[in-house]
């Protein structure tokens, strides 16, 4: 049984809230972007603008809510903010997430040869 089955015995509605929301701020395309991004460390807004494709009032929105929810964090530096990754098990998770997908893929693969 994993921690989650066993502690899901015990969780409070606000644990189960909590949880919802890490899930649901995954659920975005370019946050996903953006965490992958950070992932190769500290960069700033105009970095995750050239990386993403994206405007910067759009990363901008984005990143509020990652901070806002302790994803990632953010250092000033003169006239730039700089972010990086406070929450590191989100890669597991992705990780876990993609090798499922990466499975299910190989097996409807073989099943077509």
């Amino acid at each position: 049984m994993t921690e989650f089955n066993q502690a899901n015995k015990e969780l409070s509605s606000e644990a189960l809230e909590q949880i919802a929301l890490r899930f649901k701020l995954l659920s975005d395309p370019m946050r996903l972007k953006i965490l992958h991004a950070l992932q190769e460390g500290e960069q700033s807004v105009n970095q995750l603008v050239k990386v993403t494709g994206s405007s910067q009032p759009n990363i901008s929105k984005h990143l509020n809510i990652l901070r806002t929810t302790g994803m990632v964090k953010r250092r000033q530096e003169s006239n730039q903010a700089f972010f990086s990754i406070s929450a590191p098990f989100i890669f597991d998770l992705c990780e876990i997430v993609c090798n499922g997908i990466a499975e299910e893929l190989e097996q409807l693969k073989s099943s077509f040869s």
